[in-house]
């Protein structure tokens, strides 16, 4: 499913940082948790209210941000 479909950002929540849709839990903190070490899983196990379909568009969301960076085409 494409990560459109889980991410949303608005204004009123986390000053419009991009969040998982109807959680205030943000790309940022996913991308956090992986760096630290944690698997998908894990994250989905730290917060039960998230899917792993949810935490994957993440993930891509953000890699998605990063192709489209000016920085990527250099």
């Amino acid at each position: 499913m494409p990560s459109s479909n889980h991410i949303t950002s608005d204004p009123e929540i986390l000053n419009g940082k991009p969040v998982i849709t109807g959680t205030r839990i943000s790309v940022e903190l996913i991308l956090t948790r992986l760096g630290e070490g944690r698997s998908v899983d894990d994250i989905v196990r730290e917060y039960p209210h998230l899917s792993k379909e949810q935490v994957m568009a993440a993930i891509e969301f953000a890699r998605s941000m990063v192709a489209k960076s000016p920085l990527a085409a250099e």
